[in-house]
């Protein structure tokens, strides 16, 4: 569906932004101001008596939060497209105002061709995401991609000893056993043992065996099986 002339309702308490935003659409065909009011009550009032296309909402907002805000224009005005244009850069909050409806989301540093772009955007009914707050995705994966392969390096950093004795302890041989075949103390063992659960932070002899197996530490053929040997 084609929209001859978007009309834009900017929610914000804010009258510099209001102003900020008319500026923005002035002299523009397919984008005009409908309005700048600066709460819930304020909207809901407008939008009863104009045609509006798109709202630009603030998350912060006296009384009633951008977040709830959207919810209650998409409740009672499916139609209309909400973009959400705030300071806030957390992507918990773009998570809650997707959550609540909205269909775009931009920064208030974004400049002017960015604000027209994300309105034409949401007209049509696509989603936007503002290029800031891609870059934070982006960098939150790589982030989160990162934390994880650290971690995964970190879990089968195990000393060559604490292979042997972890490679022992799958097969059922007690502390005694363990030290009598390395010729070392049980007391090194034990300590051997806290230290190999400690890194694969497992709690029993059960999750450590299936840690093990999982990262490649022992294999069920080889390192598994009863002690038979009566060691």
């Amino acid at each position: 569906m084609t929209i001859d002339v978007i009309r834009v309702l900017v929610i914000d308490d804010h009258q510099l932004m209001i102003d900020g935003i008319k500026s923005i659409l002035e002299g523009e065909q397919d984008v005009v101001f409908a309005g700048g009011v600066a709460n819930m009550e304020e909207a809901l009032a407008f939008l009863e008596e104009f045609p509006v296309d798109v709202v630009l909402a603030d998350i912060n907002l006296p009384g009633k939060s951008g977040i709830e805000v959207t919810r209650e224009i998409k409740n009672l005005h499916p139609s209309i497209q909400v973009l959400a244009l705030t300071m806030h850069e957390e992507l918990e909050m773009v998570k809650k105002m997707v959550e609540a409806g909205a269909t775009g989301f931009l920064l208030k540093r974004a400049n002017m061709n960015e604000v027209l772009d994300a309105i034409r955007t949401v007209a049509r009914k696509e989603k936007y995401l503002g290029r800031d707050i891609q870059g934070m995705m982006m960098d939150n994966l790589y982030k989160s991609e990162t934390e994880m392969q650290a971690g995964k390096q970190e879990k089968v950093k195990l000393t060559p000893r604490e292979k042997e004795i972890l490679s022992l302890v799958a097969k059922e041989f007690t502390n005694e056993q363990i030290a009598n075949k390395l010729f070392i103390s049980e007391r090194t063992v034990e300590t051997h043992r806290r230290n190999i659960f400690s890194k694969t932070k497992t709690k029993s002899i059960v999750g450590l065996i299936k840690y093990a197996i999982h990262h490649g530490l022992i294999t069920e053929t080889n390192d598994l099986g009863n002690n038979s040997s009566g060691e």
